[in-house]
Parts: structure tokens; sequence; C-alpha cells
């Protein structure tokens, strides 16, 4: 298979899409302005293209922060794209149509991936899309768009999860997740007083959350916004850690970009050395791979925001390009499997 990367600054679809010849998907990263524009735009150039869309930020060895950004897959890929509706209440209404795009391309556990972009209520999403991928062992990997808007097929919806299968025609295809942080100390938060609506965590282990992050880690409260950057939460589920990012200061307590639930038990996190971990990441994926024809990932928003103000984004992006065509999405949360995590990368990585 192979996977096009163009882009435009400026937000010209014409020239974002030159020299795209043949595309079996689309994926579309937008700006807030021009999203419906060039979803409008895009299903005029490719009407029968299976298309996704969102939101975001885009990258291959640069970034595009204002602009658009257009990956595409061409050679030796079947795909179908297609769309869950009501994600905020009844996400399963919709899953007979996942059902059916299964079987129309002959999803296979090792040449398929399910590429998903949402708009919302991303753990419930998740969790109701696995139900099906799960059982026939199919991967998926895909974020979170702003503005609470995706696109499919040249239609803009809210309220609803973009999704794409990609079975590879020519090898296999393999999901990963990159996680830069370990637990701090031995620090064990009970959560109460939350609100799932808010995604907020009024305390931690019976004190004012606000408090309890501020005085483990002797910062003032102006700073907490940033340091969640260094020492988000973690929820531990067996060998893995999910990560939380704190996305604001709400009276006594704090919002978060991820649910947390009453009596759920929380750790801090810190930041580890995330160069060494990249090379790991790069050093895991040659490994498995004799031969790469592509990757596809998702960063998290802090993540860039992370790298950028140590100056380490494009030396990241180039580290990454090392592996061949490499291009994603900066997103407000990041799908691996079955899990909504934040502060990560989550890649494909096609044969």
């Amino acid at each position: 298979m192979k996977q096009f990367y163009g882009m435009s600054q400026k937000g010209d679809i014409k020239e974002a899409v030159r020299g795209l010849e043949n595309p079996k998907l689309i994926i579309l990263m937008s700006n807030g302005k021009q999203f419906e524009a060039h979803v409008e735009e895009l299903q005029q150039l490719y009407p029968d293209v299976p298309s996704i869309g969102c939101i975001g930020m885009s990258y291959d060895t640069k970034v595009v922060e204002e602009g658009v950004g257009i990956t595409a897959f061409t050679d030796g890929v079947t795909a179908v794209a297609n769309v869950l509706e009501q994600v905020s209440s009844m996400p399963v209404k919709y899953i007979r149509r996942l059902e059916q795009d299964i079987q129309q391309i002959n999803a296979a556990s090792k040449d398929t991936v399910c590429i998903d972009l949402c708009a919302g209520n991303d753990a419930c999403v998740l969790t109701t899309m696995y139900s099906v991928l799960g059982k026939k062992n199919i991967s998926l990997m895909g974020g979170t768009g702003d503005a609470g808007k995706v696109s499919v097929n040249g239609k803009v919806y809210e309220d609803a999860v973009a999704y794409a299968l990609v079975k590879n025609n020519g090898g296999k295809v393999k999901v990963y997740k990159e996680n830069i942080y370990r637990p701090l100390s031995d620090y064990r938060l009970i959560a109460s007083k939350t609100d799932r609506s808010k995604y907020y965590i009024g305390e931690l282990n019976g004190k004012p959350a606000k408090q309890v992050y501020e005085d483990i880690l002797h910062i003032k409260e102006s700073d907490i916004t940033t340091q969640t950057f260094k020492n988000p939460f973690g929820k531990i589920s067996g060998q893995d850690v999910c990560i939380i990012s704190i996305k604001e200061v709400m009276g006594s307590g704090l919002a978060c970009f991820r649910q947390v639930n009453d009596s759920d038990v929380l750790t801090l996190l810190e930041l580890r050395d995330y160069k060494q971990i990249v090379e790991e990441t790069i050093q895991n994926i040659r490994a498995d791979f004799n031969h790469i024809s592509a990757v596809f990932s998702v960063n998290c928003l802090f993540r860039y925001l992370l790298f950028s103000q140590n100056n380490n984004m494009q030396e990241y992006l180039k580290s990454m390009s090392a592996l061949g065509n490499h291009c994603g999405l900066i997103g407000y949360g990041e799908h691996y499997n079955n899990q909504f995590v934040n502060q990560s990368m989550t890649c494909v990585v096609f044969e």
C-alpha cells in the first residue's frame, strides 16, 4: 500500500491534494473556520472515495496549525467509511453499521485496522465499537477532534464518531501506543465528589482535589494547567497506565480530559526521558516489520505543547519519519483498541 500526505498552510484544498491519484480512503484534518467548506470541496473533488475528517492540526515532517492536511491511502488497500451517531447517549443504536462494514471488506485481524475520529464521549464509544471489533481481534487507533464535529463521506456530523476500516491487501497492520510517563512514588488517590458529565474531580482522599495536587507538587494554582504536561494523573489498570490530563481548575476541584468516577483509584505520573521512549518505540516497530509502507499516528495536543516548549517537535517528527512515510493528527485524546487515553501517541503501521 501507499500513503499520501499533502497540506496547505493557507487552507487551500486543491493545493493539499496536488499529486493525489486514485485514493481508496481520505482523512481530512482541517481548521475550525474552513472545516465545513473543506468537507464539501473534498466531496466534490472525490465523490466516490470514502472519507473521514475532523478539526485538528496535522503533520508529516512539519506541523500545519491553521491550514489543512490530507492523508490518503492509495494502492493496495480496501476501505470503507461510516459513522455512529448519538455518541453522547446511544452509540450502540448504530453498531449494525460497523458489523456490516466488517463483512463488506472481509476484515481480518492480521491485515485490517479501524481508524476513528471522535466528537466526544470517547470511553463509551470505544467500549461500544470494541464490542464488535474485539470479537474479530481487529485493532483500533484514532483520536478526538476539536469543536465536537466530524465528517464522513462529505457530510458533517455532531455528537458522532467517524470511522474507517482499512484492509491492507499487501501485508499486515499493527497498532502501537506510546507512554512517556511513569508513576510518581506510591501515591494512592481515591476520587470522590466527581461529575462524570464534566469530567470533574471534586476530592481526592477526602480533600479538595486542587489542594491535593498543589500540595504534592509544591506548586501554585496558576501553574496547574501547565504542570499537567509533566505530572498528569494516572489510573492503573493491571500492568497498564491510563493517562488523565488536567484541563482546568474548577472551584476547589479539577476538570480533566477524561472521565473519572467516584472510588476510582488514581496516582500521579512523572515525565520520563521521552527521547529514549520514542527511540524504543521506533526500534520496537522496526523489530516487528521487515518492510514498512506507512505509519499514521495521533499525537496528543499536550505532547505537542511539551515537545514544542522544549524545542523538540521537529526532532521528534524527523525521528518518526525515519520509519518511512509518516504523518498524522494532533488530537485531544488518543484511542488504542478499547482504551481512551491522554498525553499519548497511538499509531498504526502498515507493512
